[in-house]
């Protein structure tokens, strides 16, 4: 019997293979107050719309060619001017959407609960459908004619963007009680990087599937298996000559892009992820503080955590700060060289999970009833 274990923003359950879902909810530590800041930046929402609540899931909003596309558990898909906030189109997929939003050029895919990809093209027209088996947690990736998906059993597709058509599949052999990872791949230089549990880190080749390295950046340890999850529940980064992960209860590291070697690990736990920019490696560790590290020896820089157990989401560097959501619905900006609060911005009161998304100087966040907000900081 496998179990899958959910930690998403503090909340964890345990879902019994087999025998129904049996949800529990771990005594919660209560979330730090929120200090008074003197604001040094300007957070403005530039526009702001509203999709389908994401239900337990995470929903990651897609940005190309001048479009944000998001989605909601309830089977909405809707496409926003990523510049006014203007809804362009919306689609009832009359269906139980757990993931997505994946884009490409002229093309949007979303996953199903019942393990069913679907994909539109940037007009909201229907083109094909594939199942795959399992539910689809996380946005596909898309590079050049392939989309990768992940399906919540650990397995891994490389699809033809064209039709749909399974080119190859992967899959690890996952311990008894893992996370529940709504982490898509990360997709570059014709390779995919992706975090597994057990604390492992596999690079693929696009094309063909073929495994380049595996390489642990945390292996489990402990005397039971809730001790023992070491799961890489985040995507990985590439930041030049190296990928860098973070497993829960395990560590942070950088690894050498092309062999998979260690360049350097830190114990930390996170399962909500990373950020890089051009000096520091930032982490959204489970404790609820934000760390900056030296991306190239991962000594500590410095560490904010009056923002403990408050849920953090995945940061994202922009101009001076580094921007991050928690779990009720706050948008924190931190300096990225002190780490000290520069700016505060409230959304729908809701959590904020799933990873902002970057284009032209403008952050969106998706919240989990379904705000979506284009941030701009000045």
């Amino acid at each position: 019997m496998r179990s899958t274990l959910y930690i998403a923003s503090g909340l964890a359950i345990l879902l019994l293979a087999g025998c129904g879902l049996f949800r529990s909810k771990l005594p919660r530590p209560l979330p730090a107050p929120l200090v008074e800041i003197r604001p040094t930046v300007i957070m403005k929402v530039v526009w702001q719309g509203s999709v389908g609540k994401s239900q337990g899931f995470v929903f990651t909003p897609g940005v190309a060619e001048g479009n944000v596309y998001a989605a909601g558990a309830d089977g909405q898909l809707m496409a926003f001017d990523s510049a006014t906030g203007r809804s362009s189109w919306r689609v009832d997929v009359d269906k139980r959407l757990s993931g997505g939003v994946g884009v490409g050029s002229n093309l949007v895919l979303v996953g199903t609960q019942k393990g069913e990809l679907l994909a539109f093209d940037n007009a909201g027209k229907a083109l094909w459908k594939i199942e795959l088996g399992a539910e689809i947690l996380a946005p596909a990736e898309i590079d050049g004619a392939t989309a990768v998906v992940r399906t919540a059993d650990g397995r891994l597709f490389g699809l033809n963007i064209a039709d749909g058509k399974r080119k190859w599949s992967y899959q690890r052999v996952t311990p008894p009680l893992a996370l529940r990872s709504f982490a898509p791949a990360t997709v570059a230089r014709g390779a995919l990087f992706a975090g597994f549990s057990g604390g492992v880190v596999s690079a693929l080749d696009l094309e063909t599937g073929r495994v380049g390295w595996e390489s642990i950046v945390a292996a489990p340890r402990g005397s039971t298996e809730l001790e023992r999850i070491a799961d890489v529940a985040s995507a990985p980064v590439i930041d030049g000559a190296q990928v860098c992960a973070a497993a829960y209860q395990g560590r942070v590291a950088c690894l050498d892009v092309s062999s998979g070697r260690t360049l350097w690990a830190r114990d930390t736990s996170s399962s909500a992820g990373i950020a890089v920019d051009e000096k520091y490696l930032y982490v959204s560790e489970e404790s609820g503080a934000l760390s900056a590290l030296d991306k190239k020896t991962g000594a500590s820089v410095w560490k904010q955590d009056k923002l403990s157990n408050r849920r953090l989401g995945t940061p994202v560097a922009r101009g001076k700060v580094v921007l991050v959501g928690d779990g009720f619905g706050f948008i924190h900006a931190l300096s990225r060289e002190d780490g000290s609060f520069a700016g505060r911005l409230a959304t729908d009161g809701s959590a904020l999970t799933a990873p902002p998304q970057v284009a032209d100087n403008v952050v969106f966040f998706q919240t989990r009833n379904g705000g979506l907000y284009a941030v701009a900081v000045q």
